[in-house]
């Protein structure tokens, strides 16, 4: 009986903290619907946005934007397709390595979704915004935090 309740919280607490996530289609690229409970790949951070992917002062700021809205990060798809690609599961996947500073969508997206954030959007509606094209109106060179 103990193994039975063991095993029944161990499968309660696995389903209850993982994440889902929206497998990519040919109409929008996948996305997470529940942020992970923990984050098991960081965004580059710190002396990491350094080199030869952060030549200009916008990549560096695009990467600062996506910290801040990290979360919303995880509830937001990749229009460069960066899913069928990379293999990423959202929009946070880009920042998590270099593949952000080099892609002028992932830049856009995330800048997007930190301005939707601090207007005290949630990830559902600015996935909206993103859907609509919106994000395609960021001028990312000239966006500061």
């Amino acid at each position: 009986m103990h193994a039975w309740l063991r095993f029944s919280l161990l499968a309660t607490a696995t389903v209850a903290g993982s994440a889902h996530w929206v497998e990519g289609t040919d109409a929008t690229p996948a996305y997470y619907t529940v942020a992970p409970r923990h984050d098991a790949h960081p965004l580059l951070s710190g002396k990491q946005l350094t080199g030869p992917y952060f030549q200009h002062p916008y990549q560096v700021t695009a990467y600062q934007m996506a910290a801040k809205a990290e979360k919303a990060l995880y509830g937001q798809p990749c229009h460069c397709r960066c899913d069928r690609a990379l293999g990423h599961k959202s929009l946070h996947s880009c920042f998590e390595g270099t593949h952000g500073a080099e892609c002028a969508t992932c830049m856009r997206e995330g800048m997007y979704t930190y301005q939707q954030t601090k207007l005290g959007k949630t990830p559902a509606q600015i996935r909206e915004g993103i859907e609509r094209g919106e994000a395609e109106q960021v001028d990312v060179v000239n966006a500061t935090l």
